[in-house]
């Protein structure tokens, strides 16, 4: 139901993760008997979770150990690792920088240009480890990063921007990226993003993508509703977005995956993203907590580094545990943010899901004193769901 805002515009009531809870339904499933493989360009894995392809959570080393244990990282080609031939020492100066400097920072190390040698050294590194090679680069040098990738023997190739569109209108004298010739000529899967609406979803499948990220502004570091301010929350861009998956499925017999990027941090999360439609959610906070992790305790967004206007901050998040105790446990903490495939199996099968595709049909209720109600204790303590 549209509300009206005054005059004659409306609008549409949109709703976000913390807003909804999952409602069991009339059997349970143990947890031991549910199935969370999902399938991305031809490739399997058991947990269905993307590490962003952000400076501080994916390197070569972090990549490779994501594919071990049944995840995917995805590498930036637009980011220090690819800038520098030895990033430690850039990562280590965003780091330690102070908050007042920051910024000015970001934007003269990410001057540098992007070396080629680099790009392709970087991905055999992962590939000669035996990890999956998934890369990411803006459409503005996709169809030079793209190619260059794939060479080198990239899995994956991530288009990502903001907000991306089939229809682009560009300066006079600039070629945009065609987005469905680029796909069609690429040699390996090329997964795009970021949209949040259902006819855009619709025409960014018809391009031939391999998957679609969805989400605009929720992710922990980035700055863009407050700077642009535009998005929708998450749960109604992803079921909007999963609604254009299953009406194209139904029209073609393709099954384009959609991804959950941004605003999770929480098993809840992860949960409740895939009953709203995802197949797979796309992280970067809760694995920027990492041990090893790049970033040394910090968190940036893509934007930041802006010449003219950023778009991402950095956020410190600490060191928690290993990325095996946050992915697959044992848990070192209560509050959801370490074991999210146990999280996320424990969840299904109190719900009776034994798949992904049956967890994406549970009920689901408005509950905004979801995460408040009876917490109060946790709350004043700063324990479980009450931490800050």
């Amino acid at each position: 139901m549209d509300i009206l805002l005054g005059g004659r515009r409306t609008a549409r009531r949109a709703y976000g993760i913390d807003e909804i809870a999952l409602v069991p339904g009339a059997r349970t499933v143990d947890p031991q008997l549910t199935e969370t493989t999902w399938t991305l360009g031809g490739i399997s894995r058991e947990i269905p979770i993307l590490a962003s392809a952000m400076d501080s959570v994916v390197d070569v080393q972090q990549a490779i150990r994501l594919s071990q244990l049944g995840a995917i990282g995805v590498l930036n080609l637009q980011g220090v690792q690819t800038r520098y031939a030895e990033p430690e020492a850039v990562l280590t100066e965003i780091a330690s920088v102070s908050r007042d400097e920051y910024v000015t920072l970001m934007q003269r190390l990410y001057r540098a240009p992007v070396q080629p040698e680099l790009v392709q050294a970087r991905i055999r590194q992962i590939k000669a480890a035996g990890g999956i090679a998934a890369v990411s680069a803006t459409p503005q040098d996709a169809a030079y990063l793209g190619p260059l990738a794939a060479a080198a023997g990239a899995d994956l190739f991530f288009v990502q921007a903001t907000v991306i569109s089939t229809d682009h209108l560009a300066p006079q004298g600039v070629t945009p990226l065609d987005l469905a010739r680029f796909i069609q000529e690429m040699p390996i899967p090329v997964i795009v993003g970021n949209c949040v609406t259902y006819d855009i979803a619709l025409d960014l499948m018809r391009t031939g993508a391999a998957a679609l990220l969805v989400g605009i502004g929720p992710g922990a570091a980035c700055t863009s509703r407050g700077v642009l301010g535009i998005g929708i929350p998450q749960v109604t861009s992803v079921a909007d977005c999963a609604a254009a998956r299953d009406d194209y499925l139904a029209e073609t017999g393709c099954y384009v995956p959609v991804v959950a990027d941004g605003g999770i941090i929480t098993g809840g999360d992860l949960c409740k993203s895939i009953a709203s439609g995802a197949d797979a959610v796309m992280i970067g906070s809760p694995l920027a907590r990492a041990e090893g992790a790049p970033g040394q305790g910090f968190h940036w967004g893509m934007a930041t580094p802006s010449p003219v206007l950023p778009r991402g901050t950095r956020i410190k998040v600490g060191t928690t545990g290993t990325l095996e105790e946050i992915l697959r446990g044992p848990a070192r903490y209560d509050d959801g943010t370490h074991n999210l495939l146990g999280a996320l199996k424990t969840c299904m099968g109190t719900l009776g899901a034994k798949d992904l595709r049956q967890m994406q049909q549970v009920e689901i209720v408005v509950a905004p004193s979801l995460l408040t109600e009876g917490k109060v204790y946790q709350k004043a303590q700063q324990l479980g769901m009450g931490k800050s």
